[in-house]
């Protein structure tokens, strides 16, 4: 069985002084470092980055050709690495990704990135309902405050709903310390 590391919008815009800046993103890009180094060493031709580009300005954020929407250098791309360009939260919808998985032989995705209550749950879901065991690497995530009517919910409190749910039926969801132990 083949496993494929997807790596969803670690982007300049969600870092410090960027358009959409998140909660400890420095933290969950560097061990989406460490998963990536991983797999250069293992798995090299399996590796997929997913970089979000804006389909509209009003979004605000990682607007076409800015550096804001450029991939974080933290987990730059090799020229021989997969970069798969979406406009949705869903990695998967509208993209080329599913049939590139399927061209490799791959059955398993670890999945790491920003932002765990969108691009992250769209995505992993996604990759559950085509058939891929996934595993989730939740300490390689991000997100940020969300608020609705007059409640404000912190970015921990958000990450951690969101890693819970899809525990389990979705996906194994572990450390990043577990998974490169586990290898």
């Amino acid at each position: 069985m083949s496993t494929a590391l997807i790596i969803v919008d670690i982007q300049n815009d969600y870092f410090p002084n960027g358009k959409m800046e998140l909660s400890n993103p420095d933290k969950a890009a560097a061990n989406a470092a460490k998963v990536l180094d991983w797999f250069r060493q293992n798995n090299k031709d399996h590796i997929f980055h997913v970089q979000h580009i804006a389909g509209s300005p009003e979004v605000g954020f990682f607007l076409p050709d800015t550096e804001g929407a450029e991939i974080h250098e933290t987990v730059r791309p090799l020229e021989n690495e997969n970069i798969i360009v979406k406009n949705f939260p869903n990695s998967f919808l509208k993209t080329d990704l599913e049939s590139k998985l399927s061209e490799k032989g791959v059955t398993k995705v670890v999945v790491v990135g920003m932002m765990t209550h969108m691009c992250i749950d769209a995505t992993v879901r996604a990759a559950v309902d085509l058939g891929f065991e996934t595993t989730l690497i939740e300490d390689a995530c991000a997100t940020l405050d969300l608020s609705y009517q007059e409640k404000k919910v912190p970015a921990e409190q958000v990450h951690y709903a969101f890693v819970g749910a899809l525990n389990g039926m979705y996906a194994n969801v572990i450390s990043t310390e577990d998974f490169l132990q586990q290898r």
